[in-house]
């Protein structure tokens, strides 16, 4: 395997373990739930098994984006430190927007649907924005698939919008993984 240019992010590992988490985790949710669930599980497992795959997912992530900025200018740094901070700023955001709504709509399934599809909204908008500062197109053209897959998602029920981000983000984060390294290798040699 050819060294990657000291500041290159490379996604490959995280791509895969998100891939994992939306197949597992949002998979897991979809079939254990509605009218006649497929699978009987508690009720706390598949949250966990999204949970872990997410936080290994940014863990990973956030040790890749550490290692690419050693030696990048300063100006580098603040750009990536600004798109870091987009977490904070759309979680808290998504949090509000829905606690708003869900006080003015007396809906229990809204909460269902908006948490699941927001935030996968969010985080397509924070890649949208990583692949730009970074002029990495496929990390932006991931960005724009869980975009619109997130905002298509909310068309369906809540188990429909958990088997969409599942079957479609999975097959998303998968794709990005292979042509990750096909990303790398076509970049010039430092």
């Amino acid at each position: 395997m050819r060294p990657v240019a000291s500041r290159e992010v490379d996604s490959r590992l995280g791509y895969l373990v998100f891939a994992l988490a939306f197949f597992l985790g949002h998979g897991s949710i979809a079939l254990s739930r509605g009218d006649d669930p497929a699978l009987d599980l508690p009720t706390w497992l598949p949250y966990t098994l999204l949970a872990i795959g997410i936080v290994s997912g940014v863990t990973l992530n956030m040790i890749a984006g550490g290692r690419a900025q050693h030696g990048a200018s300063e100006s580098s740094r603040r750009s990536e430190k600004l798109v870091g901070t987009m977490w904070v700023t759309g979680f808290v955001a998504l949090f509000l927007a829905i606690s708003g709504l869900t006080t003015t709509i007396d809906d229990p399934t809204l909460q269902d649907a908006l948490w699941p599809a927001g935030s996968v909204l969010v985080v397509g908008m924070i890649n949208l924005a990583e692949g730009a500062v970074r002029r990495n197109t496929l990390h932006y053209g991931l960005g724009t698939w869980l975009t619109l897959l997130a905002a298509a998602a909310l068309f369906f029920t809540p188990t429909g919008i958990y088997a969409a981000l599942a079957i479609a983000g999975g097959t998303g984060y998968l794709v990005a993984s292979l042509l990750e390294r096909r990303r790398l290798a076509n970049l010039p040699s430092s």
